[in-house]
């Protein structure tokens, strides 16, 4: 039984990126949400999600889920820069996003890549460390984001 709960969470790996448990404790974390309450976001039943996140179920069956679950990631980023009632209300219409399915989820550090790659191709690498400069006080994340993609990663 442990191997083949240790089996299924290498094929969320290989699916998702990380364990499905790893991505929803983030998305719980960030976002303030009982399991319960993700179950309900995502459109799943509580003990399927339970089984999920155990790994006891490998993947996502309805494919209406994971554009769901990308949505509630990308959210779980964006919540310390908003206020309780905007992640409240985007928490609350990520039941209703639509999207392709896909068979594996961008992962943080790809999503991070492409970001920086879009900082390259957009600003030379002084033009980036200027920027950094100038948002240090009140914006230190971004700030630090410009400064890896700056030149020889700041």
């Amino acid at each position: 039984m442990a191997d083949d709960l240790e089996s299924n969470l290498d094929r969320q790996r290989e699916l998702y990126g990380e364990t499905l448990r790893d991505l929803a404790d983030r998305v719980m974390s960030a976002l303030d949400l009982t399991q319960g309450r993700l179950a309900e976001a995502l459109g799943l039943s509580a003990p399927m999600l339970s089984q999920l996140l155990s790994g006891r179920r490998v993947k996502i069956g309805n494919p209406a889920v994971v554009p769901r679950l990308q949505a509630l990631l990308e959210l779980a980023e964006e919540a310390p820069s908003l206020t309780r009632e905007q992640v409240a209300s985007r928490v609350a219409a990520a039941h209703d996003v639509q999207g392709t399915f896909t068979t594996g989820m961008t992962t943080r550090d790809e999503r991070r890549a492409g970001a920086l790659d879009v900082l390259r191709a957009t600003a030379s690498g002084p033009e980036l460390l200027d920027a950094a400069r100038l948002l240090d006080e009140k914006h230190p994340r971004l700030a630090a984001l410009l400064r890896e993609a700056g030149p020889a990663g700041g």
